[in-house]
């Protein structure tokens, strides 16, 4: 895959993520914005853009304006999430064919859940090229664990097998955050092509009992091999 995109947006979630940016990116610059720390330079001989946005949906929606408005050109967006879809195992990876706020509820005057009231547009489409090519990586780095589907976002840490369920059957969701959705809808907003990977931490429900820290670690190393791989196809 060869595209036009002169310069590649890169968001981390996690401070290991941009850690391991820090270490394999030559630097050729850094700004401050909004208290974001963003840095300049070459990636696999690709010019990009990357930072972290901070945990929430304001946090994330200013963090992917701020990059945009540096130039970029598509944003791609790593990141932890619980498992919502049945199918998914802890260190699974999702790539996201869509974005929605699950906690955009306007139910009581008649709008679906999800919908964001007097708006053509809620359930933010991913850019197909990058999510094949995302797809594509992460089934070759880890074979039978990728899964393609709709990322949703809000901000709360969902915890319910209940809550789960309906996100599932409602909303047809594959995992939940906390970032996604909002860094979708500004990217339709300014017309830019991104993508979002998530790696499962947990099932979204309370089950999991896994060491958090070491997991976080070890998503970060993956991530990063997605985002590498991505990169020297783009």
């Amino acid at each position: 895959m060869t595209t036009a995109y002169r310069k590649i947006g890169i968001i981390g979630a996690m401070v290991e993520e941009v850690e391991l940016l820090h270490k394999h990116v030559e630097k050729t610059g850094a700004f401050v914005k909004a208290g974001i720390e963003y840095t300049e330079g070459l990636f696999q001989g690709r010019q990009v853009v990357f930072c972290k946005s901070g945990v929430g949906k304001v946090n994330a929606a200013v963090c992917t304006q701020l990059l945009i408005e540096a130039g970029v050109d598509c944003v791609l967006f790593t990141g932890v999430a619980g498992a919502v879809a049945p199918s998914l195992n802890i260190g699974d990876i999702v790539v996201s064919t869509s974005c929605l706020q699950h906690d955009m509820d306007v139910t009581p005057l008649g709008f679906a859940r999800g919908q964001i009231p007097y708006q053509d547009t809620w359930d933010f489409q991913a850019d197909p090229a990058l999510v094949e090519l995302a797809g594509s990586v992460s089934e070759q780095l880890f074979p039978g664990r990728t899964l393609k589907g709709k990322v949703l976002s809000g901000d709360q840490f969902v915890a319910s097998r209940d809550t789960v369920r309906a996100l599932y059957e409602e909303l047809n969701g594959a995992c939940t955050e906390m970032e996604g959705a909002s860094l979708a809808q500004v990217c339709h907003m300014n017309g830019i092509p991104y993508v979002v990977i998530r790696a499962m931490s947990d099932k979204a429900d309370g089950s999991a009992h896994v060491n958090f820290a070491e997991f976080t670690v070890q998503a970060s190393i993956n991530s990063h091999a997605i985002i590498e791989g991505m990169i020297k196809q783009l």
